[in-house]
């Protein structure tokens, strides 16, 4: 398992943060690493419906990439 530290974080956002976990009767360490996974999980999904949608928008093409290539080699490129 990875180690994450954080340091000089402002004893506010600290004292905060505890209160959260306690509020949940959860130790700091356990609140914080449930909501970096649940961020880390937000952002996967987000990916995968724009992923989604590039899929659904993306239009089959009948190229031929060789035709595709003769034609860049033909204009000297």
């Amino acid at each position: 398992m990875g180690q994450v530290i954080i340091r000089n974080l402002d004893d506010a956002v600290v004292a905060s943060l505890k209160r959260l976990a306690a509020k949940d009767g959860k130790s700091l360490e356990q609140f914080l690493r449930e909501v970096l996974a649940d961020a880390s999980r937000r952002d996967r999904e987000g990916f995968f419906e724009f992923a989604k949608g590039m899929r659904e928008r993306a239009t089959p093409s009948d190229l031929d990439p060789t035709d595709l290539i003769r034609r860049d080699r033909d204009q000297g490129h």
